[in-house]
């Protein structure tokens, strides 16, 4: 196993859209992938070839064309909720990767635009299809914003192990009284 550095190498490299097209649950783990050579540095579509020919430079790999398995090649994107339609059931909030869905249960739902990483992980768990997928007028991520990206998925998890945590304290608790 390799060490953290070139993880954090690759990693760097990925887009942070979290959206698990690479076939692993977030950018973070694929970049471990590459790096213990268990997949191939042509399995991200939000990377593009661009993001293929850093990965191939970093690691002193051929360039190779993206894995059509994985996705194609298309223009960043985001999402939107049709406000009218949202019943607020909550499941898109549950789904998004970076916490970029604002709502409560039976209230409408808003994305936070500048958030939204386009993954598209909200669309499948909406029950009344009230999410679209539109272009992303900021088409060229700057570093700010994918590390915005990261952060706002790494802070999900920390909240969500939290959530967790605290729930398996107040069922102990329940136990002991």
């Amino acid at each position: 196993m390799l060490s953290t550095h070139i993880i954090d190498q690759i990693d760097e490299l990925l887009p942070q859209t979290q959206c698990t097209r690479c076939g692993y649950p977030s950018c973070r783990d694929y970049a471990a992938a590459i790096a213990n050579d268990e997949a191939k540095i042509n399995q991200c579509p939000p990377g593009g070839n661009v993001g293929i020919k850093k990965l191939a430079q970093l690691l002193n790999k051929p360039v190779i064309e993206l894995n059509p398995e994985n996705g194609f090649i298309k223009p960043k994107t985001l999402v939107i909720i049709d406000e009218d339609a949202c019943i607020g059931c909550t499941l898109c909030i549950k789904a998004c990767p970076v916490d970029a869905i604002l709502g409560s249960n039976k209230m409408t739902h808003t994305i936070l635009p500048f958030e939204c990483t386009g993954c598209d992980l909200c669309i499948p768990a909406c029950p009344v299809d009230c999410m679209h997928i539109i272009d992303d007028p900021d088409d060229n991520w700057s570093h700010n914003r994918i590390n915005l990206a990261k952060m706002r998925y790494d802070t999900h998890n920390l909240r969500i192990k939290q959530d967790r945590l605290d729930k398996e304290a107040r069922l102990k608790n329940l136990t002991i009284l």
